[in-house]
């Protein structure tokens, strides 16, 4: 029995494709794209969990922004950005902060070097398919990109009263949220699982 994909966008039902899709397909109603290439390299989406890896290490252990005024200069990481909100009684947005921001990002990275390292390697992680599942819920929880248009519109406004200078951190934020967008368009539910069936073979 064939599969079935439905489209998000009008919930018209298609039949799935047996074969790989290397172009990606549309929706035959309302042209909606349904399913993405899956002739990904595998080694290409390790490299960019290396990469994002690297730069989530580097969002923590530099300052966020600096501040100068009236003389003193004041800066935070992202981690203190949390506790900062923690401390001033906001604990719900504190942990939202740093759940959304720190401990997902992470989580989905490490997740996914346990899971493509052994399949470049013609082998199966442990618990492979519970962890999948685990890491598609994860990226639900990943706001990357909301922190950093808040952080934006805030140091807008907080230039008129202090000079402001971005940290490493910022930047390292913003690859980021780049390196985070191309890694999961090139490790979809239907490339991963097609990973896994060309191994298995």
């Amino acid at each position: 029995m064939s599969s079935v994909i439905v489209c998000p966008s009008c919930d018209l039902a298609h039949r799935a494709a047996m074969a790989p899709v290397f172009e990606g397909s549309r929706c035959a109603r309302c042209r909606a794209p349904l399913q993405g290439p899956e002739n990904g390299n595998i080694d290409t989406a390790i490299a960019l969990a290396v990469c994002a890896l690297v730069l989530i290490f580097l969002s923590n252990a530099y300052p966020l922004v600096s501040m100068l005024y009236n003389g003193t200069t004041r800066d935070t990481t992202l981690a203190g950005a949390a506790l900062s909100l923690y401390s001033q009684g906001h604990a719900g947005l504190a942990a939202l902060v740093f759940i959304t921001t720190i401990a997902c990002p992470f989580l989905q990275i490490l997740c996914l070097l346990y899971l493509l390292i052994p399949l470049s390697r013609k082998r199966e992680a442990p618990w492979q398919d519970n962890i999948f599942r685990l890491l598609t819920q994860m990226r639900r929880w990943t706001f990357i990109e909301v922190f950093m248009l808040g952080a934006l519109v805030a140091l807008v406004r907080l230039s008129a009263y202090a000079r402001v200078i971005p940290g490493v951190a910022l930047w390292s934020c913003a690859l980021l949220m780049l390196t985070l967008a191309a890694l999961s368009s090139r490790t979809t539910p239907g490339q991963f699982w097609q990973w896994v069936e060309r191994n298995r073979q």
